[in-house]
């Protein structure tokens, strides 16, 4: 008895971890913020600036310590922000702007320190409510949570360069598409920055940064771009979804979490092709260099006026020398939008950006998380419907797993067939279990039966289970996309809470009581296929797998829709082959 009581031990202790453990580590965790500066994560002016490394004498990037540069362009922050925030459009006003309107991006450009710092993903609403604003990604200094790109030059020796300050003259008064736009500054020694901005009919900008050297004297500059974030998101706080700094360095995804940016820094990687930037579950902001050109790439945290600012940073290797009456110039690229996976493949090709399309976290199963979501897309553009594509590829995947769900089955029902016997064996054995376990493995033996074979199919189909559950958490596509009734998005968890009897009585859940009609679905579906299967040869351990069901119910309360959907439709399908199969083979449904 000593083995079944540790047992029920295990398993409520099992279950109080994983409810207890979103609120009481993972939720302070999120909450707590380090408050220490990194010295060599980067060198802070008077404005609370982060500069981008100059590469040394030898031409080899910095490890992240950054020299005092003059003028340089940096991450400023508002003075007397950390008491008072000025509304967004407050912060707005604060600089003259040109318009920007593109097809898919609206907002606005600072021509005080040429930031690109508003813009509004137009065809994607912040909730599902018809009445809700369009996504807002990007924000300027001095709003809430300032997010901005931005560009500029290192110099080599005694320039000046534009600096966050710096006021640029812009040749039109809005950025649309077909139409780029020039933004020009003059240091008033000979020397002329011009930047030229073009935005395509979805999320991509391109920025040519262009030097004119009208001075009488050769001059040498590094050209960099950076994306600055203030304040820390809430991050869902998921093993398997990855959210903030992330890059693509020789053709390796590299990811950074924010409270590891805080804890310690990162040093500048060497790289020729790649991107960095700043991602969060759907949206993404990016910087994309000129891809035959080497570069030192840099994740930042620092605490100006003391609030928590990322930086994600580039800045070019080879210096460009620029002689008397000569003009320089360098390309690159910001994206800044949804994460749509069509998208990012395409400008992974057509731009020849390294290994774009891993800013969607499809994971360890790469290799099967991606072409499951194309053959979902694929059904969702034949159906009109995502949750009838769950469905429908829920069906293939049976059919794939066919041959061997049905050795499974057939086993499984054996096993059942065998249970009167096996009773008889504990009756009479329950005493020896050597014995009992001795005659039982005489029993399968003779009726050539394998009591694993029933779970060979469970552990193929876990990959595939897993990479579906990605695709449905972690790909923009799903959001917002209804089933039937009252599932209106199938990336969120049912709403249809039980606890409230559906809405009626309004009163706020603990999380593991937000259970919806599809969990319960889910969870009856598992306990009639429990009852069909072979029971555990011990009555507690019977007992406490019927319980299984319960658990799994609270467990997937929280899950996509579309994922609980998608275990339901699975479970049905596999009763009714397991019902056809033991029917066929005369095994009573119901033990004795």
């Amino acid at each position: 008895m000593s083995d079944q009581r540790n047992l029920i031990i295990a398993i409520a202790l099992s279950l109080a971890i994983l409810l207890g453990f979103q609120y009481f580590w993972e939720t302070p965790r999120q909450q707590q913020q380090q408050q220490q500066h990194a010295e060599n994560q980067a060198t802070q002016g008077t404005d609370g600036s982060m500069i981008p490394t100059a590469p040394n004498a030898a031409g080899g990037a910095g490890t992240g310590a950054v020299g005092t540069l003059p003028g340089a362009p940096g991450i400023t922050a508002v003075p007397g922000a950390a008491n008072a925030l000025a509304s967004r459009d407050a912060a707005l006003k604060q600089s003259p702007r040109v318009a920007v309107n593109g097809t898919r991006l609206g907002g606005s450009i600072a021509l005080k320190g040429a930031r690109i710092d508003d813009l509004t993903l137009l065809d994607y609403k912040a909730r599902i409510d018809d009445d809700s604003p369009a996504v807002t990604l990007l924000s300027p200094r001095g709003a809430a949570n300032p997010y901005f790109s931005q560009f500029g030059w290192v110099p080599v020796g005694e320039l000046t360069v534009p600096d966050g300050d710096s006021l640029w003259q812009a040749d039109r008064p809005s950025l649309v598409p077909s139409r780029p736009l020039t933004l020009s500054w003059d240091n008033g020694d000979g020397v002329r920055f011009i930047q030229v901005i073009e935005i395509d009919d979805a999320f991509m900008l391109t920025v040519t940064q262009r030097v004119e050297n009208n001075s009488g004297q050769a001059i040498s500059i590094h050209p960099f771009g950076r994306i600055s974030r203030t304040h820390t998101p809430d991050t869902l706080g998921f093993y398997i979804l990855h959210e903030g700094p992330l890059a693509v360095f020789n053709d390796t995804l590299k990811e950074v979490d924010y409270d590891d940016l805080q804890e310690s820094p990162t040093d500048a990687t060497k790289s020729v092709g790649g991107w960095i930037g700043i991602t969060d579950k759907y949206w993404l902001a990016a910087l994309i260099p000129d891809q035959k050109e080497p570069f030192a790439g840099t994740f930042r945290y620092s605490q100006p006026n003391k609030q928590d600012t990322y930086q994600a940073d580039f800045l070019t290797q080879a210096p460009q020398v620029i002689v008397p009456g000569a003009t320089a110039q360098t390309i690159s690229h910001v994206f800044a939008g949804a994460k749509e996976v069509h998208l990012l493949d395409k400008y992974e090709t057509q731009l020849g950006i390294a290994r774009f399309d891993l800013a969607v976290d499809f994971g360890w199963f790469y290799f099967l998380t991606k072409p499951l979501f194309f053959i979902l897309d694929y059904f969702f553009k034949l159906l009109g419907n995502f949750g009838l594509a769950i469905l429908l590829l829920t069906v293939c995947i049976k059919a794939v797993f066919f041959p061997l769900a049905n050795k499974s089955y057939k086993a499984m029902s054996k096993m059942k067939a065998l249970q009167p016997e096996m009773t008889k064996l504990r009756e009479r054995f329950g005493d020896d279990r050597t014995k009992m376990n001795q005659e039982m493995m005489g029993l399968y033996k003779r009726e050539k039966v394998n009591p694993a074979a029933g779970c060979l199919p469970v552990v193929v189909q876990i990959p595939v289970f897993f990479a579906l559950y990605k695709v449905m958490f972690v790909t923009i596509e799903m959001r917002h996309q209804p089933f039937f009734g009252w599932i209106q998005d199938l990336s969120a968890p049912d709403p249809m809470y039980i606890f409230t009897l559906f809405g009626a009585i309004p009163w706020d859940l603990p999380q593991f009581l937000m259970i919806g009609i599809w969990p319960v679905f889910m969870g009856a579906s598992m306990y009639l296929q429990q009852l069909l299967n072979p029971q555990p040869a011990d009555p507690v351990q019977a007992k406490i797998f019927l319980f299984m069901p319960l658990f799994f119910t609270f467990l997937l309360g929280s899950f996509p829709a579309g994922l609980v959907i998608y275990w339901t439709w699975n479970n049905v399908l596999s009763i009714t082959q397991q019902w056809v199969i033991m029917k066929r083979m005369g095994v009573p449904i119901k033990s004795k």
